[in-house]
């Protein structure tokens, strides 16, 4: 547990469901105030689910639907958790999108959905947050929610993988930026993690256990292991840290092929 988290307002996008959620409900159990950001009209149950579950751990929670994508949709996010909770403090940038594709299949429509929700999504967030930092002389933190695939190669997600290199850079040069400032601005590199949107390969005996041969640590991570790593960079525990990216992948990026003396 993290003190200094609690009464902190934190807005965390695509926060329905997954990482987002998981990240929703540990910030939550730190007794911060919580905006959960949503973008379908379906999740609305799900949703006030979750706030009354963040309200049961300590916390308190609201339920902002919006798309990333677009700019009044992201500046309204960072108004309605001002007007509740009186100032922001921590800007977790989450939403994020998949499909597989094989690359000269690719229409520019998928490779423009991608890289407008994983990439320029994230950005509108840090803008937005920056600039609300700055102008009220807030030294907050920003997490990027970035992937092991803005190192690994992927084949037949090269919009998914370019998006995620984006991230990396972008969260480096805005951390140069804006350290004068001390407005921290890290990301987290999740490798396999058990969500829903692995959910149905992970059904696949064969499949999950491909991926756990590329896990040196022999298994696959669970949402609320990458929210233990998005509190800590918002901690103070953390006040020295800016630009980096957190790859928490149980050694997923280490080469496992080569684990075993092999090579």
């Amino acid at each position: 547990m993290y003190k200094d988290l609690s009464g902190k307002t934190v807005i965390i996008t695509g926060a329905a469901t997954g990482l987002g959620k998981a990240c929703a409900l540990r910030f939550g159990s730190e007794g911060a105030n919580v905006v959960i950001n949503f973008h379908s009209e379906k999740q609305e149950n799900v949703v006030q689910e979750m706030v009354n579950e963040i309200k049961d751990l300590g916390g308190v929670a609201i339920g902002v639907r919006g798309d990333v994508t677009q700019e009044e949709d992201i500046k309204a996010l960072v108004e309605e958790a001002v007007d509740s909770f009186g100032q922001l403090d921590v800007m977790i940038n989450n939403a994020g999108i998949e499909n597989e594709v094989p690359s000269h299949e690719l229409t520019l429509d998928d490779w423009n959905k991608v890289i407008s929700t994983n990439l320029t999504g994230q950005f509108l967030g840090c803008r937005e947050s920056i600039a609300y930092f700055l102008k009220n002389e807030i030294q907050g933190s920003i997490i990027n929610m970035s992937s092991v695939h803005e190192i690994i190669p992927w084949p037949h997600f090269v919009h998914y993988a370019a998006s995620k290199g984006g991230i990396k850079l972008m969260t480096q040069t805005l951390a140069l930026e804006y350290a004068p400032k001390k407005i921290r601005i890290n990301s987290i590199a999740p490798g396999a993690i058990n969500t829903p949107i692995n959910a149905e390969k992970f059904k696949d005996e064969k499949k999950k256990k491909g991926v756990i041969d590329l896990i040196p640590m022999g298994y696959i991570g669970k949402p609320e292991e990458i929210a233990a790593a998005a509190a800590w960079l918002a901690s103070s525990e953390a006040s020295y840290v800016t630009g980096l990216t957190l790859i928490a992948d149980g050694g997923m990026t280490l080469y496992s092929g080569f684990q075993a003396g092999k090579g």
